[in-house]
């Protein structure tokens, strides 16, 4: 019997729980991986050989199509788990593949339960057009019966945070342990600093990126740099047109995002509860401060007024623009220590330990 495999929902960006899922594999050398399907634009033929990866399906670009072939792929083409010890699953469509693996260890690592189905079902919702929402709903019915179904059947749940693990308890009433997501700290570094604020979240509509922009907008002797693309970067680029303080630079590779972090005054990142919250711990292991939201991971990642500061849930332009003004050089700079501190709690290894205690 083969020691492990690790399944995960499909690969189509770099982001942390990707990041995740690669950092794991790295170090447990005799674990295979498999998901429904990847991009080869974004992860390349050799990066997938080096992972020993195994895809189930084809991509699609219809969204609600995707997830049903997604669960449909994990439900049925995956017979050859009975092969391996054990099975981690990250995702929300993988864990369907648990009824092919019944018998022996079966460990979860949630970052969140699909949002979509739970806590930003109103949000989603109301982001559909009329002709959208009964197959929303049918969509959601779909996947909250599956992925609850798996749910009950794994033997550990392992969280990203503190914040996760209240919503398994809040939706799912289940138990679980928090085990951090490794930060590779020794990638971040303070360069030295500039004059301008950070946003690196995703350009949606729920991360509050047009909140920071048009709060900038009225801050013209204040400078912002966008560092990051989605589908509501058009038109965050067209309200802010003609405003010479705020630039746009979309998706820049790793080691241009490197070089923005390290040069930065400090960095802003005010998504609604987050999961936990990768890109503020990279900003503070670069020594420098974040600007964050009182609420979600943030609340166990930033040390207020030592590491930055949390402005209250639901933000104002007012409250944004008070923390930017009140974020001045000298007060930045003197938070780079701290900053350094507590981001080393969340380094690579203290994740790779953890978890493989855990799967002893």
């Amino acid at each position: 019997m083969k020691k492990g495999i690790f399944l995960y929902d499909f690969l189509v960006v770099k982001g942390g729980a990707e990041s995740l899922a690669i950092t794991l594999l790295n170090d447990l050398k005799n674990y295979d991986f498999c998901v429904a399907y990847s991009d080869s634009a974004i992860f390349s033929q050799n990066e997938r050989k080096q992972l020993n990866l195994k895809e189930l399906t084809t991509f699609t670009a219809l969204t609600g199509w995707q997830s049903i072939k997604s669960i449909l792929a994990f439900k049925h083409k995956t017979t050859f788990l009975k092969d391996y010890q054990t099975v981690i699953y990250s995702g929300i469509y993988a864990p369907v593949a648990i009824k092919n693996h019944p018998n022996t260890q079966n460990i979860l690592y949630c970052h969140t339960p699909p949002r979509f189905v739970y806590d930003l079902k109103d949000y989603y919702w109301q982001q559909a057009h009329w002709w959208q929402k009964p197959l929303l709903n049918a969509l959601r019915f779909y996947v909250k019966y599956h992925y609850e179904q798996a749910i009950k059947q794994m033997d550990i749940i392992i969280v990203n945070s503190k914040n996760v693990q209240t919503r398994i308890k809040h939706y799912l009433n289940q138990e679980s342990i928090v085990i951090y997501p490794p930060i590779a700290i020794e990638n971040f570094n303070w360069i030295e600093q500039g004059d301008y604020y950070l946003s690196v979240a995703r350009v949606e509509q729920y991360k509050r990126i047009e909140l920071i922009v048009r709060s900038f907008m009225e801050m013209p002797d204040k400078r912002l740099i966008v560092a990051s693309g989605g589908s509501d970067l058009e038109r965050l680029k067209n309200l802010s047109n003609g405003f010479s303080n705020i630039e746009y630079t979309g998706w820049c590779s790793e080691a241009q995002l490197h070089t923005l972090i390290g040069n930065c005054l400090a960095t802003i990142y005010i998504p609604p509860d987050e999961d936990f919250g990768m890109s503020p711990v990279e900003s503070m292991a670069a020594g420098k401060p974040v600007i964050g939201v009182a609420e979600g991971g943030l609340l166990e990642t930033i040390v207020p007024h030592k590491t930055g500061f949390l402005i209250a849930p639901e933000p104002t332009q007012e409250q944004l623009k008070k923390a930017v003004y009140s974020m001045t050089a000298p007060k930045a700079f003197a938070m780079r220590t701290a900053c350094e501190a507590q981001a080393y709690l969340f380094r690579t290894e203290v994740f790779i330990k953890k978890m493989k205690q855990l799967l002893k």
